[in-house]
């Protein structure tokens, strides 16, 4: 019963983890416009009966220069920095996130569905 319950943790945690990673990615998608925005990048972490999200970190990569003189935040040159958020790298994260999120749901379920039917096995 102990194996039935720690599946059932770490398909818990798994699913928590991918949920803020989901959040993390739709932050970076809303704000993919946003001048100065650096992209978030999540980290995980294994701890005790499962995983966890780790650190936050910021992408270091280039912001993109744009050119547009009209722009409050131009300088001089008539440029200012972009985001550095890439929305094709943000769709697949975000698609591996689903995908690793519903994994852990049916790792739960079928957790669920094992303890269920050794609880109608005891009760005969």
């Amino acid at each position: 019963m102990a194996t039935l319950l720690s599946a059932l943790g770490a398909a818990a945690s798994g699913m928590d983890a991918q949920a803020m990673r989901l959040r993390h990615l739709s932050e970076n998608i809303a704000n993919a416009d946003t001048p100065g925005y650096q992209r978030k990048i999540s980290t995980f972490r294994v701890d005790e009966g499962g995983v966890a999200l780790g650190p936050v970190r910021l992408d270091d990569r280039p912001a993109a220069r744009i050119h547009d003189p009209g722009h409050p935040l131009a300088d001089s040159s008539g440029h200012y920095d972009g985001s550095n958020v890439d929305l094709v790298l943000e769709l697949a994260d975000a698609r591996e996130a689903q995908r690793s999120y519903e994994a852990n749901l049916r790792i739960f379920d079928q957790a669920r569905q094992m303890s269920q039917s050794l609880f109608d096995l005891i009760r005969r």
